[in-house]
């Protein structure tokens, strides 16, 4: 039977003592591709456990010092999740049983057979993998996706679509805070077909300084003072899926030449260790931050931005993507109306209107706040503008029943009104015409008219783009 392990490669703790035993044990499992360790007594096996954790503990149920079920309690107690093989004598139904409910995944006979135990080896790991794939996505519900019916977000979604199939190893998004840098990170790891490895995050501001390296790249026991045991760090955890740095850009400089090495030559040594590891995973950075102009000040390195920015993919704020405000705000409803139980089932025409005319400077982050807050006040169907946030519903003064701007209480010059939403319209979708147009209902003719009319062409400069 031709079994190998999923990578990467886990750890088993094999105690038995019959030396035979534990040579035939190790031979199989790493040929399969796991590494092994080997303890012959209870004492022995107590040590390496303190030295590093196990993926699978096999464990013979009577040992010189003791027996198995005892290690099983201990082990069980500090992690319920680890799995434990118990090695039995023949015929000891009993003693199977009886590990089995203490907590034990399962048993195997003596005299044993190598494939046998190799194949539920194999089961459990596959176990254990879809049980972390489901905790994942359980702790992190946005998986879901990203809403991008504006253009110029639908460009950056198949822009994230070409990246993830694509053998690109770095990555670099950016954007203002709130905009989904994150969201865009997961949505580029499941393009990558990658949904069933690790994503693992690393909060380059939540993690203090004198931690960060040792999360990171992990730490070899003794490395420092409260290194009692060996542990593998972000870097390695990630294997075959993807590693993303979050807000790279306020890395400490320190650690920014360890992670320029991590990108250039792949490698990395756990603090305290003399092994050079590999890096197998995709990296992907996000910031806020203009890190062009903080290598013009030396706060960020000049390398290290270079090495990052191969591949940009640029987030555009929510006031340049105003299709996109009302399926989102719909979307939020939907969750936060599940998970509050709230009476609303919709919006009213000057709410939206509302929503529509807020620049957002918090972007989608301080949209989905919005919508929670509203979720949780709102009494009838339908949330109105006072169940918005303060800032929202002060937006009524320059809104009229149907949603449209308020006619001024002097009047105004329909003309001059007219032109200040043709220039607001280009301002919004940054000089593109056929954009500007759909914005404002209009085909393309219409709004060329109307720049000529009023010399916008003069003064913006709008791009004659495509369609």
């Amino acid at each position: 039977m031709d079994i190998r392990f999923p990578t990467p490669a886990p750890r088993i703790l094999v105690v038995d003592d019959e030396q035979m035993i534990r040579w035939s044990l190790r031979a199989g499992f790493e040929d399969a591709g796991a590494i092994v360790e080997e303890a012959a007594n209870l004492a022995e096996a107590r040590r390496r456990l303190d030295e590093e954790w196990p993926d699978l503990l096999l464990l013979d149920q009577r040992l010189p010092d003791g027996l198995g079920m005892d290690l099983l309690s201990e082990v069980l107690e500090k992690d319920g999740e680890l799995p434990v093989l118990m090695i039995t004598a023949y015929g000891s139904f009993d003693a199977a049983v009886d590990a089995i409910q203490a907590g034990a995944q399962d048993y195997v006979g003596k005299p044993f057979d190598l494939d046998e135990i190799l194949a539920k080896a194999a089961r459990i790991f596959d176990r254990s993998r879809l049980r972390r794939i489901e905790e994942m996505q359980r702790r992190d519900p946005s998986s879901v996706g990203l809403i991008a019916e504006s253009p110029s977000f639908v460009d950056v979604i198949r822009l994230l679509k070409r990246i993830g199939r694509s053998e690109a190893s770095t990555v670099l998004i950016t954007g203002d805070s709130g905009v989904g840098k994150g969201l865009a990170a997961r949505l580029l790891h499941s393009f990558g077909g990658e949904k069933t490895r690790p994503f693992i995050s690393v909060p380059c501001t939540a993690i203090p300084e004198s931690l960060l390296e040792s999360e990171l790249f992990g730490h070899e026991k003794g490395a420092f003072t409260d290194a009692k045991t060996a542990k593998p760090g972000l870097a390695e955890l990630a294997y075959g899926g993807t590693l993303f740095l979050d807000e790279i850009g306020d890395l400490p400089p320190g650690v920014q030449a360890k992670m320029l090495t991590l990108l250039e030559d792949r490698t990395f040594r756990r603090v305290g260790g003399t092994r050079q590891l590999r890096l197998e995973a995709r990296v992907i950075a996000a910031t806020n931050r203009d890190l062009q102009a903080d290598v013009s000040i030396g706060r960020f390195r000049a390398d290290l931005f270079y090495r990052l920015r191969v591949l940009p993919v640029v987030i555009p704020a929510l006031k340049n993507r105003l299709e996109d405000i009302r399926p989102l705000a719909e979307h939020f409803l939907d969750v936060y109306r599940k998970e509050f139980g709230s009476p609303a089932t919709g919006f009213t025409d000057a709410a939206l209107a509302a929503m529509d005319a807020f620049p957002w400077p918090g972007n989608v982050r301080e949209l989905r706040n919005a919508i929670e807050r509203a979720a949780l006040l709102v009494v009838g169907e339908r949330i109105d503008l006072p169940d918005l946030p303060p800032e929202l519903s002060g937006m009524s003064s320059r809104i009229n029943a149907s949603g449209l701007p308020a006619l001024p209480k002097h009047g105004c010059s329909l003309e001059d009104l007219e032109k200040s939403w043709v220039q607001e319209a280009l301002r919004r979708c940054d000089g593109n015409r056929s954009q500007a147009a759909r914005l404002l209902g209009m085909k393309r003719d219409q709004i060329r008219y109307r720049i000529e009319k009023f010399g916008l062409d003069r003064d913006s400069r709008p791009a004659e783009d495509e369609s």
